[in-house]
Parts: structure tokens; C-alpha cells; sequence
């Protein structure tokens, strides 16, 4: 048997606004779009050269939903970003705006920076050695 993540939901605020972050910002590939009705769409984006996961862009709908934006892992780390060169996609997601909450760090398992998402989620983008 063989199993793959295929996407994992982000709740947002708004569908192009994420969309423009994840894709200008991050290079993010727009791999799917489709009106659904109702102000409902399937908004999925993958991050550059990935053939599997990908991000499932929801816009909050409702006062749970939208207390969720930036906060659906209770402050802690939820998404993990995985890089083949740190210090390229670090320097280009800084000259972009993207904000860090640290500096690089080395640890055991490879380099790695916090940073978020205009929406408050925290993310790390990893290399691991």
C-alpha cells in the first residue's frame, strides 16, 4: 500500500489575498481554482518543484472560523516548509517581506528559521542535513 498527504486545509481570511502571499511571495504554485458556489472555492497551492502536499487555501466563514485564522495550531509551529537550499530561500523570502521571528539556527537535524504568514500562522523553513 501507498498513502500520500495530499493537502492539509489553511483557514485565511480572504482567498486572493492568500493567494497572492503564497504565490508572490513564496513562488507557490496555483494548481487549482474551481468556483464552488456560494462564495465557496477549492483553492489548492504547492510549493515550488513539490509533487505531493499541498496547501488547501479555506476562507473563514463564520465566528469560529475566522478566531482560527493564524491561531488552528494554538500558537505552536503547524507548517514546515522544506527547502533544498536555506540560505537561498531564506535571503529571497526576506528581500520579499516575509517576516522571521528569528534568526537561522543550526540544530541536530538541520538549519531552520520561524517565520509567519500575514494571517499569524508559524511556519519553518527547514534543511536538513
Amino acid at each position: 500500500m501507498r498513502q500520500t498527504l495530499y493537502a492539509v486545509t489553511l483557514v485565511v481570511p480572504d482567498y486572493d489575498a492568500a493567494i497572492a502571499f503564497y504565490t508572490q511571495k513564496l513562488s507557490f504554485t496555483l494548481t487549482q481554482d474551481v468556483d464552488l458556489g456560494g462564495g465557496k472555492r477549492w483553492v489548492l497551492v504547492s510549493p515550488p518543484g513539490s509533487d505531493s502536499g499541498s496547501l488547501l487555501l479555506a476562507q473563514a466563514d463564520g465566528p469560529n472560523q475566522i478566531a482560527a485564522v493564524g491561531n488552528q495550531t494554538g500558537g505552536r509551529v503547524g507548517f514546515f516548509l522544506q527547502t533544498d537550499d536555506f540560505e537561498r530561500d531564506h535571503a529571497e523570502m526576506l528581500s520579499k517581506g516575509v517576516h522571521f521571528e528569528e534568526d537561522p539556527r543550526q540544530e541536530p537535524y538541520g538549519w531552520v528559521a520561524v517565520w509567519r504568514d500575514p494571517f499569524g500562522n508559524r511556519w519553518d523553513l527547514l534543511q536538513f542535513t
